[in-house]
């Protein structure tokens, strides 16, 4: 394990190089303020202590550094996510992107930004289905899975704990809405009603009055939880009309349980995407848990892969031009090739000057990109108990 001491300094230092040190720049495109406000932090961590294991172990191509501006896209505005994507690329210099988080938010970097100026971008976060069908021009990837499977699990769970009817309330946006057709297009039971709400409303008795009045006791709230995640479970608690909440990995928060009550959410049942048992999770979790970080943290080994696959890449391309990243990156990223896993960065930097194929294996599982530059992943199954989100198991 890297010398924590210089780690950290190393991590500071991502946020603090000025120009003439940092020869290099990927972006990161994050809600830091918004419904995942409290999410984000954590998740930019990851890919910050990605980039200090590249630049403590060499640095990329002739020992250049990587320096990493960010942006925010506060989630939810499609605006401030352009404008931060076009800052990154047009004013910064960054030639690749980690990000954004929020799937509305990525849409429209891309859109808007990142894809007409031929900027590929990883997002670790974004898991609406809608980014697969995205005209992209092999530019926009993620390291989590579609909410296309993640909808599809949380069915099986549901079923699997006898729930045989439920009633969905999800975030009108891109990420709310794929996800609430993929587990109704999933559930076996019946689906009393699947109806969105608007985000950053102060009441939402009106819409949980509309869902109370088909019956059903059992609630899942689509949404994330620093926004109306946390309001309508409040209010939903007060009515008194649901005795069971369920949610989505918008909702896995330490906030939102801090918010609405340890009480309130004891059982609450919810799925996030998760890591498999592969070497790059060990390796990923002590580099965290050395610098008082949570390794746990959703979607923060997601972002450590999105960070050190662009470094690879532009390793691997042989120039800071961003012209041919896209290939580089499937490249890096699958087999054949030696495995190289987090913070092995000497390794993949000596494999790739010698000509020798490489495939990363990350702290969040294995990234073989498919064509629309989706992985398969795999979710768990999170529940509130005394005070926390416990993760319990893999779902299948």
């Amino acid at each position: 394990m890297i010398n924590k001491t210089l780690l950290a300094v190393a991590i500071a230092g991502v946020s603090l190089l000025n120009v003439a040190q940092a020869d290099v720049k990927i972006g990161f495109l994050g809600g830091f303020t918004g419904p995942i406000e409290s999410l984000t932090p954590p998740i930019f961590e990851g890919a910050k202590v990605a980039i200090a294991h590249v630049n403590t172990q060499g640095g990329l191509l002739q020992g250049e550094m990587i320096e990493m501006p960010s942006a925010d896209t506060t989630c939810v505005d499609a605006s401030a996510a352009s404008n931060g994507a076009d800052r990154l690329i047009n004013s910064e210099g960054a030639i690749a992107l980690v990000g954004g988080l929020c799937s509305g938010a990525t849409i429209a970097a891309a859109n808007n930004i990142a894809i007409p100026a031929g900027v590929p971008m990883i997002s670790p976060a974004s898991t609406s289905p809608a980014l697969t069908d995205l005209d992209d021009n092999d530019l926009v990837f993620r390291t989590a899975p579609s909410d296309a499977y993640q909808g599809a699990m949380l069915a099986n769970l549901l079923t699997a704990k006898g729930i045989t009817e439920i009633a969905i309330t999800y975030v009108n946006n891109d990420y709310g809405k794929g996800f609430a057709d993929a587990l109704e297009a999933s559930f076996t039971g019946t689906v009393t009603a699947n109806e969105a709400h608007e985000d950053s409303k102060a009441d939402y008795r009106a819409e949980l009055g509309s869902l109370a009045s088909t019956g059903t006791e059992t609630l899942v709230v689509l949404a994330y939880a620093d926004g109306s995640g946390q309001t309508i479970l409040r209010q939903a608690y007060e009515s008194g009309d649901f005795t069971r909440y369920i949610g989505g990995d918008g909702m896995v928060g330490q906030s939102l349980i801090d918010a609405v009550g340890a009480d309130v959410l004891d059982g609450m049942i919810a799925t996030k995407p998760g890591t498999p048992d592969v070497p790059g999770k060990d390796v990923f979790a002590k580099e965290m848990k050395a610098l008082l970080l949570d390794p746990n943290a959703v979607f923060s080994a997601q972002a450590y892969d999105a960070a050190f696959l662009l470094a690879l890449a532009i390793e691997e391309n042989g120039t800071t031009d961003k012209a041919g990243l896209s290939a580089a990156l499937r490249k890096v990223s699958s087999a054949p090739g030696e495995i190289v896993l987090p913070g092995e960065w000497a390794k993949a930097k000596k494999l790739i000057a010698a000509g020798k194929d490489i495939n990363f294996e990350g702290a969040s599982g294995n990234h073989e990109f498919d064509a629309n530059g989706d992985v398969p992943g795999l979710i768990v199954e999170m529940v509130v108990e005394n005070g926390q989100f416990v993760q319990k198991g893999f779902l299948k």
